[in-house]
């Protein structure tokens, strides 16, 4: 079994500033997927918000815009940035655990079915983060990935002209 890289400038992103990432991830999301919902079903809808909520599609469309857009969305960023918008604005990263590299696609699509794993026992999976010393929960574990801070003004000079 291969050992965690453990080096005195990485340093893991704590419980509360993953949560705000994905609280703002979450509002992002909801936002292009209403304005999806908006120009595909009509503005008109606005009109009446309890018509709106009753007429409320449940064919393709509103399965793509409400289960597959914040899939696509949370693996397109992980896969070409290693973070969603919420983590790149709180300096977060997500690496492999063992080389703090790039994580395999495999690892992203683990990660994100690992959610549900995370979510289903009440959450506990997500509060594990408060008390891991690697501050991973349920689904980095799963995963084989960590959540760390990339904070310019902790990588020594040098290496950042390199």
């Amino acid at each position: 079994m291969s050992q965690e890289v453990v080096h005195p400038l990485v340093q893991p992103a704590g419980f509360g500033r993953r949560l705000l990432a994905f609280l703002l991830d979450g509002i992002l999301v909801s936002l292009i997927a209403t304005g999806l919902a908006l120009t595909v079903f009509g503005f008109d809808s606005l009109d009446d918000w309890q018509a709106f909520s009753a007429q409320q599609p449940t064919g393709t469309v509103s399965l793509l815009l409400n289960q597959g857009l914040p899939v696509l969305w949370t693996l397109l960023f992980w896969q070409l940035w290693q973070a969603t918008p919420g983590k790149l604005l709180l300096d977060c990263r997500i690496v492999d655990a063992r080389s703090l590299g790039k994580p395999s696609f495999g690892q992203f699509v683990l990660r994100y079915l690992g959610y549900l794993l995370s979510a289903l026992p009440l959450g506990l999976g997500f509060l594990w983060i408060l008390f891991d010393r690697q501050r991973q929960g349920w689904h980095d574990k799963l995963a084989k990935t960590r959540v760390i801070l990339e904070d310019e003004s902790l990588i020594p000079l040098e290496q950042q002209l390199s």
